[in-house]
Order: C-alpha cells, then structure tokens, then sequence
C-alpha cells in the first residue's frame, strides 16, 4: 500500500511540474478591450458579415435567442502571418462560426455545433480553428456564437499553429495524468472502505468518481467516444457534477468525524451548506439566460462559505483529537487554498488555456491521492494495533496454559491437550494411560530448605519430565509438586516398563544445590484404560492409583488397568510394581 501511495504522489508531483511549466506566450483576445461586438438574428447568413455594425465599446446585450458576433484585428507584425491558429474554450452555444478575414478581402469559414465538433476539438475544453495558408497576411478574425448563454464566459487565444498543437498535447498529458490518478483513488478509496467498513471512505470513493467524470467531461476526451456530446450537454452536466462533487465531498468530511466530536449544530450546517450547493447545480445546468454569470457568482459565494464551514467543523474535531480530521484538513488545504487563488488572481487563459479548471482539477487530484495515503496509514496503524493485540491475546492465552514456575502446561493447559489425543485414541481402538507423579514428602523440603529450594526441586524434576513429551505423550504440572504424562499406544508391560523409567529417571535427578545429599524420589499411579474414556474419569483412576503408591511406601509405581469396559468403569486389575 505505501508502495501505491508513492507512486500516486509522484504522479502528482510530474502533474504539477507539467502544469507549472506550460507555455504562456499566446496573445488573449480580450472582450472589453480588443473585441468588437454585433448582435443579429439567428437566421442572419455568415455572408452578411461585411453589412453588421459592429460595436467596439460598452457589453453586448440582446444575443441569447439570436447571434453575438465578436471580432478582432489582427494589427502589428506578430500577427500579420501565415500560421495562424485561434483557440476558443467550449461554453453553452448551438453553433460557433469562425471566419479568418485576409487583406485581399477573402474570408474563410469554420463552424462547430453543439454535437458536433468534427476535427476541432482538444483536450482541456478547447476548440481549436486553424487559419487556411493563403500567402496573404491575416487582417482581422471574426467570431459568431448562436445561442449563446453569456458572452461572460467567452475565451479566445490567438497563437501560431505549431505552439497551438504543443499546448494540445501538454493539455492531453496533464488530463491523462489527472484522469488516471482520479481512477485509482477511486477504486482504491472503493476497496479501503469495503475493507474497513468506514462510511466516509465510501463518499471520498464517490468523490473522486465524480471529479473523474467531470475531469473527463470538460477536458472533452469523452469526445473521442461519444462525438455526440460535443458543446451545451456536456457543459450543463459538468455544471452539474461540479456542484455534486463539492456536496459528496462536504458529506465525506462530515462523516469522517464520529458524532459527538462536534456540536450537532455545526454538523448540520456543514451539511445543510454543501447538499445545498449539490441542489443548486441541477437549475444552474439547465439555465442559459443571461442570469447565468449572476448565479455562478452567487454559488461562488455559497461554496466558499460551505468550504469555511467545513474548514471549522475539521478544526474542531481536530482539537478533539480526531485523526480523520486531522487528514482532512491536510487534505483540504490546497484546494481551498487554490479556490481563494482563482478568485484573487485571474488565471483564465493561463495554463494552456486550462485556466482555473485546470487548477481545480490538480488539486482534486491532489486532496484524492492525500485522502488515499491518509486512510492506507491509519489501516496500517489499525493492523498494527491489531496484530499487537492477538499476539498479547495469544500471549496471555498461552501463559494461562502455562504454569509460570516450570513452563510446563498447567492443568487448564494439559486437559485441552491431552483431548485430541484421547479422541484419537478412541478412533482407533487404542489404549491409553495417565501417568499421575507426586514428589514424595516434598512439604519437608519446603520446611526444611526453604521454598527456594523447593522450586529447584520442581524445576529440575519438570526439565526431567519434559523429555518424554512427544506426538503419543504429553506432559504437565498439575499443580503444586504433581506431574502428569498421558499416553496412548502403549500398554501391559511396555506401559509398566515406561512408567518404571520415568521414576528411575526422577530419582536420578541431581538437586545437591537446593538439597545436598537428599534423595528426591516420587511415586506413581498409573491408569491404563481400553478403550480410552475422559479425561475426569482417567484421572480419577491414576489418583486412585497413585494413592495406593503412597500407602505401600512411596518411590512405587502402581497401574490399574481397565479394559472393555461398556458402562462405568470399574477395577479389572491392579499391578504393583516396585
């Protein structure tokens, strides 16, 4: 995951130096200052050109159910040349004609229409219209826009032909980039929230689908597709996916703080704001009156105040102590950041003619691929944290199967043991038997050489006991100075045999440090049982027999043997062994 992450952050990173680096010598034609306007009917023919009175002062007016024709001299050296490209951002209008005017008085027409831009479109929302080489100098460019929404939103660059099919393919890089890294972010945030089960990652993932539907709408590669879309549709479902994408956001943000962290009342601000502007967007995409300039300044306003509400709501909670706040916010800074650029700095025709979408579309991508990193460490640190709690659960578990002094298993520890191995038994008709030791008057070892000394004693007598363990015996401390061995396949004499060996081998432990010259012996009862019942019943025999053992001297090894026994168990025979 963090090897993803760095990858996305280093694609981002090539974004951003691609952005920062793009050529900015185009000349803009400015509508105010280097455009003359003229109004007519939308049933005018391009040939009448030449007849408009044109207008070189005030705003245009009167155009929306008509024509607005806006036209431009091309004065001055730069301009007087053959490769001569006019680069115009798509907007709401049905139909844009562009005639290229020369010296000798030809004109050359190109036209687009909504649905239809042929060859002339280009990523980043541009519609590029090459002048025809003519060997004559250029004199003027002429612009006519049929039902169009508001001239407000009318943006023409003149540049030469080869610098325009530069910034074409820096646009198209920069939006390939920004598209892809959208897509991961998205089916990565998609996976992270089925994995964690966490609301908030759910509504990122939507997020970013949306801001990667609408980075695919206005750049207009879904054009190469669907040729269809060209022009009013696509502009009015972008206006729409904008306004849903603020509102997915402000509800990703709100939900990734736990209720109770914030005051409700900002919580319901904070989202009454942003699904307001996700509501806003449905009217705001189907007008295309003049008002539409007054309303997009108005909304402007609102998202502002909603990314202020939520810009609190996060720093709240972040003083709360919520991590997933703390992310936002980090996440958050730059595009709220670059929201307050636009508004400042007018950067419409910069970029490669991307201007302020195409700011916004790198800081989503930005704030995606942060949300991204943030959420991939807080599941890392989760699964630490989690795996450190098994690994302490399966610590504690053990050592509540462990006796602390010996290391052997204890009684809780040998039973859940000693079970399969009975099962087994019983599956396969074999015999088993429990091996009961008690160390012999160990209580006078305890008084007279102290408790040190006792726990010697256990110790060296439990490494001694520990050798038998195997896949047919298991071996355990059972409390205090008793031991336990189970076993299955062994029995009659060989059963006797073991036994006898594991009192020798007792007895021969050297305890000369705790003890000096005391001989430890102990005394052994063994239970030998076919077929194999439980383990109660089993112990209850060995203890019987063990009993015995201590009542005919002690330092003896006494079996009961119980063999095809269908109810309950009773004595068949008993062996003393000395």
């Amino acid at each position: 995951m963090a090897n993803l992450c760095s990858r996305l952050g280093l694609g981002w990173l090539v974004l951003v130096l691609a952005v920062w680096g793009a050529p900015a010598s185009a000349a803009t034609l400015d509508l105010d200052r280097d455009l003359c306007h003229a109004a007519s009917g939308a049933a005018v023919p391009d040939n009448d050109l030449p007849g408009l009175a044109f207008s070189c002062s005030g705003s245009p007016s009167g155009y929306q159910q008509g024509s607005l024709w806006l036209r431009g001299a091309l004065d001055g050296p730069g301009a007087r040349r053959d490769d001569v490209a006019l680069m115009v951002h798509h907007s709401r209008f049905d139909r844009l004609a562009v005639a290229f005017s020369y010296a000798d008085g030809a004109t050359r027409w190109q036209q687009v229409r909504a649905g239809d831009y042929g060859p002339h479109w280009r990523a980043g929302g541009q519609i590029l219209f090459e002048a025809p080489d003519r060997g004559v100098p250029l004199t003027r460019v002429t612009m006519r826009f049929d039902g169009l929404s508001s001239h407000q939103f009318v943006r023409a660059r003149i540049l030469s032909k080869g610098e325009a099919g530069m910034q074409s393919a820096g646009m198209a890089a920069a939006v390939g980039a920004a598209l892809t890294l959208l897509l991961v972010s998205c089916i990565y945030s998609l996976s992270l929230a089925f994995a964690v089960r966490r609301q908030y990652l759910a509504w990122q993932a939507a997020w970013s689908g949306t801001m990667l539907l609408w980075g695919g709408l206005w750049s207009q590669v879904h054009l190469a597709l669907l040729p269809v879309m060209a022009g009013t549709l696509s502009a009015q479902i972008c206006t729409f996916l904008a306004c849903l994408a603020i509102a997915l956001a402000t509800v990703s943000a709100v939900t990734a703080v736990d209720r109770g962290t914030v005051p409700s009342r900002l919580r319901t601000a904070a989202l009454v704001f942003g699904l307001g502007v996700g509501l806003a967007g449905i009217p705001l995409a189907l007008i295309r009156g003049g008002s539409l300039g007054l309303l997009s300044d108005i909304l402007g306003l609102v998202v502002i105040a909603d990314l202020i509400i939520v810009a609190v709501y996060l720093g709240w909670a972040w003083r709360r102590g919520s991590v997933e706040a703390r992310d936002f916010l980090a996440a958050w800074g730059l595009p709220m950041a670059m929201l307050a650029f636009i508004h400042i700095v007018d950067v419409e025709d910069s970029f490669w003619g991307g201007g302020s979408k195409l700011l916004v579309f790198v800081a989503a991508t930005w704030q995606a691929l942060w949300l991204a990193a943030a959420a991939t460490r807080r599941l890392a640190d989760l699964r630490i944290e989690r795996d450190h709690a098994r690994t302490a659960e399966a610590q504690a578990q053990q050592l509540a199967r462990r006796d602390p002094l010996t290391g052997l298993p204890n009684r809780r520890g040998f039973v859940e043991s000693v079970t399969p191995l009975l099962e087994r038994a019983r599956a396969d008709n074999l015999p088993a038997a429990l091996l009961l030791v008690d160390i012999d008057r160990f209580k006078s070892i305890n008084d007279i050489h102290g408790h040190d000394a006792g726990d010697v004693v256990l110790c060296g007598i439990a490494r001694r006991i520990e050798r038998w363990e195997g896949p047919m015996c298991t071996v355990a401390r059972l409390g205090g100075e008793e031991f336990g061995l189970l076993t299955i396949g062994m029995e009659g004499i060989i059963l006797g045999r073991f036994a006898e060996s594991v009192r020798r081998g007792i007895a021969a432990c050297d305890h000369s440090e705790a003890v000096g010259e005391r001989l430890v012996t102990a005394s052994v009862g063994v239970a030998e049982v076919r077929p194999a019942c439980d383990f109660q019943q089993l112990y209850r025999l060995a203890d019987g027999a063990l009993y015995d053992a201590k009542r005919g001297g002690r330092n003896k090894v006494v079996v009961q043997r119980h063999h095809d026994v269908p109810g309950p168990l009773q004595d068949r025979e008993v062996a003393i062994t000395n």
